[in-house]
């Protein structure tokens, strides 16, 4: 079993008014990665697929993904493309759930957005 340590939540950079469903990611990292990259995935009706066993690293976070769970949220950006909080309230309270389970059995992980990542770095 992976020592977690990090739990990372990431927006699937979609528009608002387009739909991103889950075989569409999983397609979309099929093709770049040969396998799912995220652990989990959130759809805008608040439906929760597990996309990736927890015991397999993902591929998410460049240099961090052997300690680490991936979250992914459909949307991310406004009809126009810009960058924009589009998380329904669904999709909010099922993240919550999700991280709530997940605190449980990674009790030291830390929970950040990818964001964190891009502009710290």
């Amino acid at each position: 079993m992976r020592k977690i340590d990090l739990i990372v939540i990431h927006c699937s950079a979609t528009r608002e008014n387009k739909s991103f469903p889950v075989t569409s990611l999983i397609a979309c990292h099929q093709d770049r990665f040969g396998f799912t990259g995220y652990h989990y995935y959130i759809t805008k009706d608040g439906q929760v697929y597990q996309t990736r066993h927890e015991n397999l690293p993902g591929a998410h976070v460049k240099h961090y993904n052997q300690h680490s769970i991936g979250i992914c949220y459909e949307g991310g950006l406004d009809k126009d493309g810009k960058p924009k909080d589009t998380r329904t309230p669904e999709q909010k309270a099922t993240l919550v759930a999700l991280l709530r389970s997940l605190r449980e059995d990674y009790p030291e992980a830390v929970i950040l957005g990818h964001s964190y990542y891009v502009c710290s770095r």
